[in-house]
């Protein structure tokens, strides 16, 4: 189970083909290793306001960006560990805090209850919370390989498939069921760092031709569910027209 509770680092994201996935493996090939978690399932519940300002804002700023969200590993139960988790970016660095709460605790407390713990980050996260008062707003889920970079302790590197996401049974206790929103074929791929990137995976993504691409798992859900409110307005008056 994941036990850091702060970070601060570069994340740059690549959008590819499943072939390109494969390709870039065997071009790295035992320079990079499964870290400990391997593969496995993410699930988050993204906290919003009911008119989804944090993701309106996040989605027009050019600056600051910020996101609180609840996430697990696997389908959690009451005992199991998952992490509140406030998530900001500032001028292309990625800052986030996150406390390690068992699953009841961190339901009990986004309830409105009280703070499950006394901390810095506890205090940050509250603040935040009383500030913009979200609620459960979409769970997000995903398929993840995780590769620790052989002689770069600071580099991670991440492959992300099958992205999902629901608007009901908001909790991670119902499972990771969702409408996809990527094509089947498709990977994100996320390099994360203290900001150096290792040479040699730089020729391998120049190689493949592969080059950053700007995605956000909650925005790309976000557009679809207003793309989806627009076409039931349309249907609607199309059949009081």
């Amino acid at each position: 189970m994941p036990d850091i509770c702060i970070f601060k680092r570069i994340e740059k994201k690549y959008f590819i083909t499943t072939e390109k996935y494969e390709k870039l493996l065997a071009l790295l090939g035992d320079r990079i290793k499964l870290d400990r978690f391997g593969k496995h399932t993410i699930c988050n519940i993204y906290l919003d306001t009911e008119n989804f300002l944090l993701i309106r804002n996040s989605i027009d700023a050019k600056v600051y960006k910020e996101k609180l969200r609840l996430r697990s590993y696997g389908t959690p139960s009451d005992d199991d560990h998952v992490f509140l988790e406030i998530k900001k970016k500032y001028r292309g660095v990625v800052y986030k805090r996150r406390v390690v709460l068992s699953h009841a605790q961190a339901m009990e407390y986004l309830r409105g209850g009280e703070k499950p713990e006394n901390s810095q980050i506890m205090d940050e996260i509250d603040y935040a919370m009383k500030f913009y008062r979200p609620d459960p707003a979409v769970v997000l889920c995903y398929e993840r390989e995780a590769f620790k970079v052989k002689d770069y302790p600071n580099v991670r590197m991440t492959f992300d498939t099958n992205v999902r996401y629901r608007t009901d049974d908001l909790l991670l206790s119902d499972g990771s069921a969702g409408k996809s929103i990527i094509p089947p074929d498709a990977v994100l791929l996320e390099i994360k760092t203290d900001g150096a990137m290792p040479l040699f995976i730089s020729f391998a993504l120049s190689s493949l031709e592969i080059f950053p691409s700007s995605f956000s798992k909650y925005a790309t859900a976000y557009r679809d569910m207003c793309a989806e409110e627009k076409q039931k307005i349309k249907e609607r008056e199309n059949t009081y027209a």
